[in-house]
């Protein structure tokens, strides 16, 4: 890996953004082991230590084993008062590393219990993440304009896939549903999700900002949740999907055209030919350069986690190097650096940009330009010209902490 041509002092110092942050994968370790012994949860030990050693390691086998420890996470996320801790400690933790905006995602459904329901649940994440965000903007600087003020908005995650063991949510569709076909009771539970995430933005004034469709690809389509996305296209929230992780690029094609997709989650695979899998598909490399093309034209956003990809992916274990990160900045697409999950992927924004200066050698012109997407392509809640003017606050702030390091990227050039 190249030496970075920028020190972690600055990327600490630099304004973020982190628009694929999972709620359930990013809990304090001491919260989730005090949380666990409240509500009678066993973990595999009683220590940061043991469950560093246990669940979320540095190095997985596996996707099964990296998703292992969010059975613990989801078990112990199932009251309103749980959730919002966790939500306004996650808020705090990233706006100490300077990430001025997050957009937290998480599946509701997995944490319904009894009259405890989807619009509850999410409405205790907003209560929470509203109290960081009132905390942090009384900060004199952030009062006279020094910094800009911090950002937040929810995502809500339907699931591609689920049994009745996921949550008593879940289990009530099967037993009311016991005849039909799996993907119809998918297509269901996503349905009702994007009613909720609806009721809750446009009737509960929350900020719920955007629908995500998250879990296995192989073996379960986007196009089974079209009704869902269509409704969450129709009442203008923003669309991002899981695809391209771990299925070709014809998993990316599906949310785009079946979920009117604005963001891709992961899309690592937008340029590998041997990952496709549609045998419709003839000339790969044609439907490969379209498809690109497509997703760079049109500005849809790559959310790429570097670390959670060499976690899970094999080939990019030992060197990070392989990632397409480089090859989608080549393309010109829109791409932005995320954590997915800050304690699963034991991880931070500062960790995954200087994961990314080091093995793809940006400069300080070409990282303020992908640090900067994450704010411009982010489903900020607000108005247009709200946003336009947040986005100039932190690309000012942005180039006035290059330029204290002794980079004017207003010019591309050192001072």
């Amino acid at each position: 890996m190249k030496k970075p041509v920028v020190s972690r002092e600055l990327l600490a110092k630099l304004p973020k953004s982190d628009l694929h942050l999972h709620l359930d994968g990013s809990l304090r370790l001491p919260t989730l082991i005090e949380l666990a012994a409240t509500h009678g949860v066993k973990l595999p030990s009683s220590t940061p230590e043991g469950l560093l050693e246990l669940v979320f390691k540095r190095a997985y086998k596996n996707l099964p084993e990296y998703l292992r420890g969010f059975e613990f996470t989801v078990a112990c996320l199932q009251d309103a008062e749980s959730l919002e801790r966790v939500a306004y400690e996650l808020a705090w933790d990233c706006r100490r590393e300077n990430v001025f905006y997050i957009e937290v995602r998480f599946a509701p459904q997995l944490h319904v219990r009894g009259d405890f329901r989807v619009r509850d649940v999410l409405r205790a994440v907003c209560r929470g993440l509203e109290r960081a965000k009132k905390e942090i903007n009384a900060a004199p600087e952030v009062k006279s304009g020094a910094v800009p003020r911090f950002e937040a908005g929810v995502i809500v995650c339907a699931l591609r896939f689920f049994l009745p063991v996921f949550s008593e949510h879940y289990r009530a569709y099967f037993e009311a549903l016991p005849t039909a076909p799996a993907s119809e009771i998918y297509a269901l539970a996503s349905l009702e999700l994007a009613r909720a995430a609806v009721q809750a933005a446009e009737e509960d004034g929350l900020p719920v900002v955007g629908f995500d469709l998250a879990g296995q690809e192989r073996g379960f389509p986007a196009k089974d949740h079209q009704a869902a996305y269509q409704l969450a296209h129709e009442h203008f929230l923003g669309k991002t999907v899981h695809a391209g992780e771990d299925y070709g690029p014809e998993s990316i094609f599906q949310a785009i055209t079946d979920c009117h997709a604005d963001r891709i989650g992961h899309g690592t695979w937008l340029f590998s030919q041997k990952h496709l899998r549609d045998k419709s598909i003839v000339d790969k490399k044609r439907f490969v350069d379209k498809i690109v093309r497509y997703v760079a034209d049109r500005r849809i956003t790559l959310e790429v986690c570097l670390t959670s990809n060499q976690q899970t992916i094999p080939e990019l274990r030992d060197d990070l190097r392989k990632h397409p990160f480089k090859k989608m900045r080549e393309a010109r697409c829109s791409v932005t650096l995320c954590t997915d999950n800050r304690l699963v992927s034991r991880t931070t924004m500062t960790d995954e940009v200087e994961k990314a200066v080091g093995a793809f050698g940006l400069d300080p012109r070409a990282l303020k330009d992908v640090l900067i997407y994450g704010f411009k392509r982010s489903f900020f809640p607000g108005t247009y010209p709200e946003k336009r003017d947040w986005v100039r606050s932190v690309l000012n702030h942005m180039e006035d902490v290059f330029l204290q390091a002794g980079h004017d990227v207003r010019a591309g050039r050192r001072v």
